[in-house]
């Protein structure tokens, strides 16, 4: 039996990468669904955590429980955010006219909302817990604070100018 031949090996291999980096970029309607997927439990964890501190805020805390809470709830929402851009992120960018700027659009506006929660529970660790007045007046600094940073951090959808985009958000059945 006669070895393989060094050129028609090459060859192959050669086809075989050009091949296995063929897969482009995803369809709108793929790219859609796979970035509503991500977003679907980062939603839900989102509101948990902030239903999860309302209820414990609610019932008589000590400024230390109250910084704990906050603490965990603007942590773990970073946390969650982080996962949310990663994710988008994995989603590539999508097939359509400004597929990267779009792209971009979404992992920088799930960045700043990270960057949102995490310097807002560095605000709260920073505070002082004595006296419990002046301790709760600096947290309601550090909260107006943190909703304008992620008020400012959304994403301006009506420069979301893909018509194909639009549709796919409007029609898959993982963004209802």
């Amino acid at each position: 039996m006669r070895p393989a031949r060094p050129l028609a090996l090459l060859a192959l291999l050669a086809l075989a990468a050009s091949l296995a980096g063929c897969g482009g970029s995803p369809g709108a309607r793929a790219w859609a669904a796979s970035v509503c997927t991500t977003l679907e439990p980062w939603r839900t964890e989102i509101g948990s955590l902030t239903s999860r501190t309302q209820q414990q805020m609610d019932t008589a805390t000590t400024p230390g429980q109250a910084k704990e809470n906050l603490m965990r709830l603007f942590g773990g929402a970073a946390d969650a955010s982080e996962r949310a851009r990663a994710g988008v992120a994995k989603a590539g960018v999508p097939d359509v006219d400004d597929g990267a700027r779009i792209a971009e659009g979404f992992t920088g506006s799930l960045a700043a909302t990270r960057d949102a929660y995490a310097r807002a529970q560095s605000g709260i660790k920073g505070l002082a817990t004595a006296p419990a007045e002046t301790f709760y007046q600096q947290v309601s600094k550090v909260v107006e604070q943190m909703q304008t940073d992620y008020q400012a951090s959304s994403l301006d959808t009506s420069n979301l100018n893909s018509v194909e985009l639009k549709d796919a958000f409007d029609e898959v059945p993982e963004c209802r």
